[in-house]
C-alpha cells in the first residue's frame, strides 16, 4: 500500500529499510487510504421519520504482533481483517449473536480474542482462519470494558463492570485468576508480562501486580493525584480513566481519560511525570450537558491513545479528528522533563507537538503498526496512515531496533 508517486514518470525509488520516528517523520504522515465503507450503516427504511439511531462506529482494533494485519470491531456487529501491506479487507466476518469489542489478536495472525457486546459477557477466543470459535471464557456477569493479552504468552486479562479482573489462559475455560475490585477496572500488561496493572476509577488509584502472585496484595498502589483540578471545580471532577499502557521500554505507564488530558507515570515508583494537555477529548468535547470529568461508565473513549514502538511518542485521538502527538523522545530533551511532581504541585503540562489533519470526524481508535511505518485511526470510518516519501514505493520498515530499553 503506497503512497501515491508525485512523478508518475520518474523512475521508482527504492523503500528505506531505515525509517526512523522522529518528529519531522512523523510530521509527514498522511491518510494513504480511507475506507469510506468500513462499517455497515443501519438501513433507513427499516426506522420510522425520528427515530433513526446514530451511525455505527469502529469501536476497537489491534495490529498483529509483525504488523501484517490490522483487525478492526464495529458497532455493526462485525468485524475485519485488513492487510497492512496491500492496504485491502482481506476478510469479513460477524457476530450478529454476541456482538463484537475490543478484538485482540494472540500471538499469531490467525487467532483472536474479542469482547461480547450482548446476549452475555463472555469473552470469545476465535479462529480466522476457519471462522470458528475455539474457546469460551465464561464468568463475568457484566460487560467487558478492558481486555488485555500477555505479550510473553497466551494469556489474557479482562476488566469488566462487574468490579472483577479475570486472568484467563488461553488453553482452559476456566479463570486462573479472579480480583474483585471496588469499582470499575482497566487493566493493562507491561512489556515482560510478569507484571500487570489496574486502574480503580472513583478511586483514583492504580494497583500493580505480580503476575505470579495476584492473589496477594499488589506490590504498588499509585495515588494519582492532580491537584490542577481544583482549579476547575471542587471537590475536583476527577477523570474517568478508559485506558492504561506501558510504554515498551519499561519507564512509563500512560493513563488515558475521556476528559481533555492524560497522564505519564513512573512504572517503577508510580510518580506522576506530566499531565498531557492541548486537546479535546472524545468525552470532554460533547457540549454542556456533559460535564467535565463525568462520564458514564463506559463511553466512546479508550482506544483513541496509543505509543509509538520505541516509546518516543505519544498519539491521541481527538473529537475534532485531529491526531495530536506528544514528543518524548531524548532528541526533543522532553524527556528529561519527565520528573516527580512535587507533592502539593500541580503536574508539569507537556502540549503536543505534533498535530495532524486528515481523519474523518472524532479519531475514536488510534493505532501505531508494531514493525512498518504506518499507524491505523477510526470512527466512522477507518483510515491508513503512512509517511510521504517522495515518491518511495513499497512498504517501509521502521529502524531497528524500534524497541528501546
Amino acid at each position: 500500500m503506497p503512497p501515491p508517486n508525485p512523478n508518475p514518470g520518474s523512475a521508482t525509488k527504492k523503500a528505506d529499510p531505515t525509517f526512523s520516528l522522529s518528529s519531522a517523520n512523523l510530521a509527514r504522515f498522511k491518510p494513504a487510504k480511507i475506507f469510506k465503507n468500513a462499517v455497515q450503516q443501519p438501513d433507513p427504511e427499516k426506522f420510522s421519520p425520528g427515530r433513526m439511531p446514530p451511525p455505527n462506529q469502529i469501536t476497537g482494533m489491534s495490529f498483529d504482533d509483525r504488523g501484517d494485519y490490522l483487525i478492526t470491531a464495529a458497532e455493526d456487529e462485525c468485524f475485519k481483517l485488513w492487510n497492512c501491506k496491500t492496504g485491502k479487507s482481506s476478510k469479513v466476518l460477524y457476530s450478529r449473536k454476541y456482538g463484537v469489542d475490543l478484538p485482540r489478536f494472540l500471538h499469531t495472525s490467525s487467532t483472536i480474542v474479542y469482547a461480547s457486546t450482548k446476549e452475555d459477557d463472555t469473552v470469545r477466543y476465535h479462529s480466522l482462519h476457519d471462522n470458528k470459535f475455539l474457546q469460551y471464557f465464561r464468568g463475568h456477569t457484566q460487560k467487558v470494558i478492558s481486555l488485555e493479552v500477555s505479550p510473553q504468552a497466551d494469556t489474557i486479562m479482562s476488566g469488566s463492570l462487574d468490579n472483577t479482573v479475570r486472568l484467563w489462559d488461553v488453553r482452559t475455560p476456566l479463570c486462573r485468576g479472579l480480583l474483585h475490585t471496588p469499582s470499575t477496572p482497566i487493566v493493562a500488561y507491561d512489556n515482560s508480562g510478569m507484571v500487570f496493572a489496574v486502574a480503580l476509577n472513583g478511586y483514583n488509584r492504580i494497583c500493580l501486580y505480580d503476575q505470579n502472585n495476584f492473589d496477594k496484595e499488589p506490590f504498588l498502589t499509585i495515588h494519582l493525584d492532580d491537584i490542577s483540578l481544583n482549579k476547575i471545580s471542587f471537590p475536583p471532577r476527577i477523570p474517568f480513566i478508559s485506558s492504561l499502557s506501558f510504554s515498551s521500554n519499561g519507564k512509563w505507564l500512560l493513563v488515558g481519560t475521556s476528559s481533555n488530558c492524560h497522564y505519564i507515570l513512573d512504572a517503577f515508583d508510580g510518580a506522576l511525570l506530566a499531565k498531557l494537555v492541548g486537546f479535546t477529548g472524545l468525552e470532554g468535547g460533547k457540549g454542556p450537558n456533559h460535564a467535565i470529568g463525568v462520564v458514564p461508565a463506559q463511553g466512546i473513549s479508550g482506544e483513541e491513545l496509543t505509543w509509538t514502538p520505541d516509546s518516543k511518542f505519544i498519539i491521541s485521538g481527538t473529537q475534532e479528528g485531529k491526531l495530536v502527538m506528544w514528543d518524548i523522545s531524548p532528541e526533543s530533551g522532553n524527556d528529561k522533563k519527565l520528573i516527580a511532581t512535587p507533592q502539593g504541585s500541580p503536574p508539569f503540562e507537556m502540549g503536543p507537538s505534533i498535530t495532524l489533519d486528515g481523519h474523518p470526524g472524532p479519531t475514536r481508535c488510534v493505532k501505531f503498526n508494531p514493525r512498518l511505518a504506518m499507524m491505523a485511526t477510526a470512527g466512522l470510518e477507518l483510515a491508513f496512515w503512512l509517511p510521504d516519501t517522495g515518491g518511495v514505493e513499497g512498504e517501509v520498515e521502521l529502524k531497528k531496533p524500534y524497541k528501546t530499553g
